[in-house]
């Protein structure tokens, strides 16, 4: 399973976590329906720092008989995944805006948008978080909440890329970064 996530962050920080290149967008829980939020900027305070979520339980997209091509060169779809404060996948959208995206898009292309999208409704993360320290307990890694005074659970906003490809008949899933 190819799995490539990115979105932006305000210093342009790319952080590294689980060998797949994550960059993140705080979200304002207290805007929208249902949990739903504006994407907003957030700069980390000089006794804060971040915890990139991390995924605790992630099955593989399963294609299965609904798609009935024989044949399936390297296709990417990509997915739109609002985690919530509690490492739920609130929800997913595709992402058809990007190039190397582009290709979700194609309606021969749905059954694969669309166990992407099963797949990662059932995806759970350790959550995202502002670890707020004291001035004097500092780390050196802002990144690990260890030592924190309080850590503050946040909703994230990530980008995913799945490449799916026919391989001697059977559908596969290649992830990126390992």
């Amino acid at each position: 399973m190819l799995v490539a996530g990115c979105a932006s962050h305000p210093s342009s920080t790319t952080v590294d976590t689980r060998a797949e290149n994550v960059d993140h967008q705080r979200l304002d829980p207290n805007v929208g329906a249902q949990g739903s939020g504006k994407v907003e900027t957030y700069q980390l305070g000089p006794t804060e720092g971040y915890r990139m979520p991390q995924l605790n339980a992630g099955p593989d997209p399963a294609v299965g008989d609904r798609d009935p091509r024989r044949a399936l060169a390297p296709t990417t779809v990509c997915l739109q995944l609002v985690i919530d404060a509690e490492g739920k996948v609130e929800r997913s959208l595709p992402v058809i805006d990007r190039s190397d995206c582009a290709a979700g898009n194609a309606p021969e292309n749905a059954p694969l948008m669309q166990a992407a999208q099963e797949a990662v409704a059932m995806w759970r993360f350790v959550p995202a978080a502002v670890c707020h320290f004291t001035p004097q307990r500092v780390p050196t890694d802002r990144g690990n909440c260890e030592g924190a005074e309080r850590i503050e659970p946040v909703p994230v906003s990530l980008l995913y890329g799945f490449t799916f490809e026919i391989v001697k008949g059977q559908h596969v899933v290649r992830r990126q970064g390992r």
